[in-house]
């Protein structure tokens, strides 16, 4: 048992850092250690294609078929504008404008990376001409677009309720709601503090011509996460129907009242969401098979009994799964880390009175916090690419931005009502 441990563990990790991609990494070292356990090679084949035989799993295709048609369709500058109309005109305005822009897309896309790449390609250079400071242009960016992945229609918490066992995935989104709007609160604030330390300016106004225009279309463009947060919090549809709805919404919208994408463009737009559909569908596959192995193998029970060991106190138990999901998160990506970590976490979690919903959300931000941070960090690469910034400097730039997210962290962690109030609102 214990050289079935150090093959499935040890293979996968040495694949890691020979930079073979993830999911094929878990493939592998899942196929090693059934030839060593003489697991047949069939169980295997049948355990990863369970993982993908779920009808939630639907959702995620739909998902990310309308994110891309959203961010094809102009949506992103859009939503600036709007944001502009209504927090531009205060000192470091287009900082606010910025955060408040990452919430309002992060609400379409579900996505932190999506955000950091749409938002960002418009906004740090704008902010850079506007006399911001490159590595706070960077890290407003980076920072507001965690938003994304706590925030519905979150693909990573579709994922999380696949890995949980099939967890709510309206409690799930109820879950992130309240803490999503209020950390993005808190970045406003944080981002006003630091420009008007340093000086920068207001934002400019819009004239009074173009403000209808600019409501109109920016309430157009919210309404795709209106249809998916209302219809699946209030019980009027599933997620799989608020995602097909969203999907027929976003095509209408795009190519019909804003012209902005054509029958041509549609085909780019399939092209990219089967490439990374098949990205998260072989992943999903592989860490099923993965995940079979470690509960096999008993490793969730020998990850337990080693937390335990070192403290019984449930205040220390969760600041350590804190600490272990920060550390992953530095070194491993989002998707991967959710199907990997839940199997293994969970069940500690639930031990010491936390429910699997208020788990979900604190597992998001943690592994939120991740893509900020290097040597993986998807989202602070994505903002020092555009901004040609060092991520030595956005990372420093970061810090105050970062300390509000720990903040966040510890509220979810230890305040079950900031995450747990609204499911419990919507089911009663």
């Amino acid at each position: 048992m214990t050289l079935g441990i150090a093959i499935l563990l040890g293979s996968f990790f040495l694949l890691f850092l020979m930079r073979v991609p993830v999911a094929l990494a878990l493939a592998v070292s899942s196929v090693l250690t059934g030839i060593y356990l003489h697991v047949p090679l069939e169980v295997i084949g049948q355990r990863m294609l369970n993982g993908l035989n779920s009808f939630s799993m639907m959702a995620i295709p739909l998902f990310i078929f309308a994110g891309e048609i959203m961010g094809e369709g102009g949506i992103s500058r859009r939503l600036i504008k709007l944001s502009n109309l209504l927090v531009g005109r205060f000192r470091g305005g287009l900082a606010i404008v910025n955060v408040l822009s990452t919430m309002f897309f992060g609400g379409i896309t579900g996505s932190a990376v999506a955000d950091a790449s749409s938002i960002g390609s418009i906004m740090i250079p704008m902010m850079k001409l506007r006399g911001y400071d490159n590595d706070y242009a960077v890290s407003v960016t980076c920072t507001g677009a965690i938003q994304g992945v706590l925030l519905p229609p979150s693909h990573n918490i579709i994922l999380y309720s696949l890995a949980a066992g099939g967890v709510s995935i309206a409690g799930l989104f109820a879950a992130g709601l309240v803490p999503g709007i209020v950390l993005g609160l808190a970045l406003m604030v944080t981002s006003y503090i630091i420009a008007v330390r340093r000086r920068y300016p207001k934002g400019e106004s819009i004239p009074r011509s173009e403000m209808m225009r600019v409501i109109i279309e920016g309430i157009l463009s919210l309404t795709t996460a209106l249809i998916i947060v209302a219809g699946v919090l209030l019980g009027v549809f599933t997620a799989n129907e608020s995602a097909a709805i969203a999907v027929v919404y976003s095509l209408i919208l795009v190519i019909v009242v804003f012209r902005e994408v054509t029958f041509k463009n549609i085909n780019h737009i399939l092209i990219e969401t089967f490439r990374k559909l098949a990205v998260v569908l072989f992943l999903i596959a592989a860490s099923s098979a993965f995940a079979w192995f470690l509960s096999y193998l008993r490793i969730p029970d020998m990850v337990m009994t080693f937390i335990t060991s070192i403290s019984s106190n449930k205040y220390v138990v969760l600041l350590l799964l804190n600490v272990i999901l920060l550390v992953l998160g530095m070194i491993m990506d989002m998707a991967p880390l959710i199907l990997i970590a839940t199997p293994i976490l969970l069940p500690v979690a639930t031990q010491y009175g936390m429910d699997p919903i208020q788990f979900g959300v604190m597992l998001m931000l943690n592994l939120g916090i991740g893509l900020l941070t290097p040597p993986v960090g998807s989202a602070i690469f994505v903002g020092c690419t555009i901004g040609e910034l060092s991520l030595e400097k956005a990372f420093k730039a970061m810090l105050p931005f970062l300390s509000v997210m720990i903040v966040m962290l510890l509220l979810l962690t230890y305040v079950p009502a900031v995450s747990m109030t609204l499911p419990h609102f919507l089911t009663h």
